[in-house]
């Protein structure tokens, strides 16, 4: 490769003088339409090949650039509730929909219908030549989404002949995690209480294998006019289960005053046996106008209805609730790493029909299935009252919570509208069913065909029409629906035998509803039957579509100008683009309704679609060669003018490339980028999501410190001292509920991006080069929410009305989770942005080790890629001292996933003399430190009541070491074998993780699954 790339995990950048320049076939480098004789750009362009595919040893590209410091995976293979299916990347950290990703040159259409974002399941990892990630805006040459940068991946072309490659691999883990917070003795102490829910693993583990066989074939015409190339590929990956993990074997919680520095097993009262309770409406006691308990001004409970929380003791019997005997482990069952299967095949091919005129296609084909696995569904409080009649409760149970005189008694004095209806909330959990499992299946075609050639000398035109779909269907199972449950546990006895009341007559005392109805007995032990599993768990059906088109002109030439003080001339390039996106999204009954008794909140349909025509040019001016005062040097140009329904945008670059000597070149670039608003951003119809949270920040029980004032009140987003001292306002899987939707009237986001860099390449030091790069990216008008927790901690912590006035709390209990529970409304709308600057580092460097006078040695390649983070901003607009923090350093809360200042990658390559290639790669990410943003707007406050340390306020540095090997062991025969996270590196933990991570900690950043081996052969026919 040539100086000016900034090449990671590749082999070393060579300099080229003017005369080696000129031999060189044009191409064209990412972030530019205009053919170079070289791969200078004045935007700093990281490569990945497809050698570093093999030595990796991956199978899901997402994972390789995920490992670039640049990028950070967002939706892959380690997200199981609230997957999408999808496999995405976000450069910067800026969020995958600001980073446009293109098959060669050309963009890639929606992912999904329920997340825009380019899918990389789609890619054919074996027929990727290279992958080129360029820093900053680039929606100049490319329109919309180029924020934070570009990730293009390039095809081979011109292959021929046969190669078939296989691979196999697996994981393989010792549990004997001796991290932070003494875990293994606390699952071990919770397995003596609670034997059936909470376990160690076994020692030793091996799973999540891998397997993968692609054929690529290539083919020229005789006349040499023409090639054809077209691949198959299958891939398969078995599941990982959070219990055969010891750090995820149990979802934690913060540790208990008690024992400080060890993590609690937490869980879910959901539970096998049951959680009945009266949600503390039986009793109409308070603190009285003190607010302290055990004070004279106390008000007394005069309802006669009894308190409690119980469970299904071991006879039947209804007991005190015990959370160390009692708490449903949810997180075992939990996928770790999903199961997926998936189908790829395509041809493309190129005809020069004349000399004016070559005619190319490109057709891709992927069938993709996976499998998300969380735990049991169950019934979550939808259920809160039971007729005392009720043939499924004992006489016991019955009289345990009230029915009979009291509830006489309750009545009369006006506690209960009906003497036969008591207050009873259910929470219990479908153990029967099994595991609640989202079958994501995506099918996608994606089709180029055009016409490209020469005008005159020098100038060229390129034109294409371009057609993508993705088709989905995704199928929820084992959930129940909340309209047949509640009348599965409406039972009245009709001749002695327990019935529906929905599946009685009226004649009988029913009402004749549904006949079909299977009473749901929960209160004895092995009372559920399959027929009443098979009449409640009822499948979510979820269907939807994407499809782009997109038809481009582009004429490139050279003008034949040049400056006096160069040979080169001024290059150009123009031309239009249309492009149409159209995305629906058909949610079945169940989904719409929200009846299923596990869903967050309604799936509500969706279809729409964007359209922009555009108009772009580009030129590159050269201003010196051979000058006393430069070697080289020249600038750059670009912009782009866009026509949407609602709105237009202008895009525009400057850059500027200047080497004084030829060993140095500094570079330069100034871009304005957008991001129009997508399908879902502005017709998404508003309804219920989940956010993850620590802990209701109304919430008492467990907090070293008080609530804030602002909590205790009788607004709607206030709670009753009792409701905060209750302990129902948290929420054990930290999920809690907002209200989403989109905005017809939003407007483009607007960026500016600055680089500045320089690429040195020293004479006295064949084959090395480093280049330095500094960015920036500034968003504003970003298209997001104030943030759910963020509009929480604005309201209790800074009093500020309007956030309080979107905080609407179930007034009975004050919750903000469950089916029942409140919400906060936080819907898309302009304001506020991201900011972002760091340092990106890169080398290169070969030799020969035998000019170090080690003869028959063959040679070593060294190559590194790091990232200095600077600032990573986040402005929610609200105006508040708080409302603008910086993630650098920080992880959870608002900062989601970890954000390290340094992270790098560094592989050494020993290319030997017996045709064996053997890799050593070092990964790193620095220390970070947990974020708990105060109303100064700082960050750094993981501290507990104590003035100690939270146990996860820091994750250590992270190193993990890869080893792998390729022999050549024919012409036409390589086999390859490596080992990734050799030392087998247990991952940091923590119990805030949330919907950012996945098995207390964050897969996407950390490995996770223990070390990875892997086996392949490539063979060429």
């Amino acid at each position: 490769m040539i100086a000016g790339v900034a090449m990671a995990m590749a082999s070393p950048a060579l300099a080229q003088d003017a005369g080696q320049e000129a031999q060189l076939d044009e191409v064209v480098v990412t972030g530019s339409r205009i053919p170079q004789a070289n791969l200078v750009t004045t935007s700093p362009v990281t490569q990945v090949t497809g050698e570093d595919i093999d030595v990796a040893g991956v199978t899901r590209v997402e994972d390789l650039v995920s490992q670039l410091p640049q990028a950070f995976a967002a939706q892959n293979s380690t997200v199981s509730n609230g997957a999408t299916g999808t496999a995405t990347v976000s450069l910067r950290n800026l969020g995958a929909s600001r980073t446009l990703v293109l098959i060669d040159g050309r963009r890639m259409g929606y992912g999904s219908p329920t997340a825009v974002a380019a899918d990389l399941n789609q890619i054919p990892e074996q027929l990727v030549e290279r992958v080129e990630v360029l820093t900053g805006g680039a929606s100049a040459v490319y329109g919309s989404d180029a924020i934070a940068g570009v990730v293009n991946f390039i095809m081979k072309k011109d292959f021929e002949g046969i190669q078939i490659d296989s691979q196999y691999g697996f994981y393989q883990h010792t549990n004997d995690y001796d991290g932070v917070g003494n875990l293994r003795a606390e699952i071990a102490r919770r397995a003596a209480l609670n034997p059936s829910e909470y376990a160690l693993p076994e020692d030793d583990v091996m799973d999540g294998e891998s397997r993968s066989f692609n054929i690529v074939m290539g083919v020229g015409s005789g006349d040499g006019k023409g090639h054809l190339t077209a691949y198959a590929g299958y891939r398969s990956n078995n599941p990982i289960l959070q219990r055969d993990r010891d750090y995820s074997a149990c979802a934690i919680g913060n540790p208990a005053g008690s024992a400080p520095n060890t993590y609690t097993c937490g869980g879910s009262p959901t539970s096998a046996g049951g959680y009945f309770r009266d949600d503390g409406v039986n009793n109409n006691g308070n603190a009285g106008p003190d607010n302290e308990d055990g004070t004279d001004d106390d008000v007394p409970d005069t309802n006669p209805l009894p308190s409690f929380d119980f469970t299904r003791g071991a006879g039947g019997s209804f007991v005190d609730f015990d959370p160390d005997l009692n708490f449903f482990n949810f997180a075992p069952l939990n996928y770790y790493q999903r199961p997926d299967e998936r189908y790829t095949f395509g041809a493309m091919g190129d005809y020069q029909v004349n000399d004016k005129v070559e005619a190319f296609a490109q057709l891709m084909f992927s069938d993709y299935r996976s499998i998300a696995q969380i735990a049991p569904s169950g019934v979550f409080g939808q259920v809160n009252t039971i007729n005392c009649d009720n043939p499924l409760l004992s006489a016991a149970q019955a009289a345990a919570i009230g029915c009979g005189a009291l509830a006489q008694q309750a009545f009369e004095e006006g506690f209960i509208d009906d003497p036969n209806i008591v207050p009873f909330t259910i929470g219990r959990r479908n153990v029967e069913g099994g595991p609640r499992q989202s079958d994501l299946r995506y099918t996608s075609y994606r089709g180029t065909v055009g016409l490209r050639g020469e005008i005159m000398t020098g100038w060229n035109y390129d034109v294409a029409a371009q057609f993508s779909r993705v088709t989905t269907t995704q199928i929820s199972r084992n959930d129940f629906s909340v309209t047949r449950l509640k009348r599965a546990l409406d039972v009245i006895s009709v001749g002695g035998v327990a019935t529906c009341r929905s599946a009685a007559t009226v004649a009988q005392g029913g009402t004749g509803l549904d006949p079909a109805c299977v009473p749901y007995n929960i209160f004895t032990p092995g009372g559920v039957t399959q027929a009443a599993l098979d009449y409640m768990q009822v499948p979510l059906i979820l269907t939807g579509e994407t499809t782009q088109q997109i038809v481009t002109a582009a004429v490139t030439g050279d003008t034949g100008f040049s400056l006096p003080t160069t040979s080169r001339t001024l290059q150009v390039a123009f031309g239009a683009e249309y492009r149409r996106d159209f995305l629906s999204l058909e949610p079945d009954t169940n989904f719409s309704t929200n009846d299923g008794a596990g869903l967050g909140g309604p799936t509500i349909a969706v279809a729409g679609d964007t359209d922009v025509a555009e108009v772009f040019a580009e030129f590159q001016l050269p201003l010196a060669d051979d000058q006393s005062w430069a070697y080289s040097a020249s600038i750059d140009g670009a912009y782009r003018r866009s026509e949407y329904a609602k709105f237009g945008a202008d895009t525009w670059k400057v850059g500027a490339d200047y080497a004084p000597v030829e060993d140095i070149r500094f570079r330069a670039s100034y871009s304005r980028a957008v991001r129009a608003p997508d399908v879902l951003e502005l017709f998404t119809a508003q309804g219920p999501a989940l956010f993850g949270m620590d802990f209701d920040p109304c919430s008492l029980p467990g907090r070293e410190e008080p609530v804030p004032a602002a909590c205790i009140g009788t607004n709607p987003w206030q709670v009753s001292l009792g409701q905060s001292q209750s302990g129902n306002l948290d929420n054990s899987a930290g999920q809690y509920n907002f209200l989403a939707g989109g905005n017809p009237d939003l407007n483009p986001e607007e960026a500016d991006t600055v680089t500045l860099g320089a690429v040195w390449t020293p004479s006295f030091l064949p084959r090395f080069n480093l280049s330095i790069d500094y960015f920036s990216v500034k968003i504003d008008g970003a298209i997001q929410t104030i943030g759910a927790q963020n509009t929480l901690d604005l309201c209790y912590n800074a009093n500020d009305a309007a956030a309080c006035s979107r905080i609407k709390r179930n007034a009975s209990t004050g919750s903000l989770w469950g089916p029942n529970g409140g919400l906060i409304e936080d819907l898309n709308i302009n304001i506020g942005g991201f900011e972002t600057s760091g340092v990106d580092f890169n080398a290169n460097y070969g030799v020969d080790l035998e000019d170090w006078g080690v003869n028959g040695a063959g040679s070593l390649r060294f190559s590194f890629v790091g990232t200095l983070l600077n600032e990573l901003i986040t402005d929610t607009g609200a105006g508040q001292a708080n409302s603008v923090y910086d993630c650098t350093g920080f992880y959870g809360n608002q900062c989601g996933t970890p954000n390290p200042e340094w992270r790098h990658r560094a592989r050494l390559t020993w290319s030997t003399p017996w045709n064996i290639d053997v890799s050593g790669t070092w990964r790193h990410f620095s220390e970070v430190e947990f974020a708990v943003l105060k109303a100064d707007g700082s960050l750094n406050n993981g501290v507990r009541g104590d003035g100690s340390d939270r146990l996860d306020r820091y994750f250590d540095a992270k190193n993990y070491l890869d080893l792998a090997a390729t022999w050549q062991v024919r012409d036409t025969v390589t086999l390859r074998a490596g080992v990734n996270n050799v030392l087998d590196s247990d991952p940091p933990l923590t119990p805030s993780a949330g919907n950012a991570g996945n098995g207390n900690t964050f897969p996407q950043v950390y490995d996770a699954m223990g070390r990875f081996v892997f086996f392949g052969v490539t063979a060429n026919f």
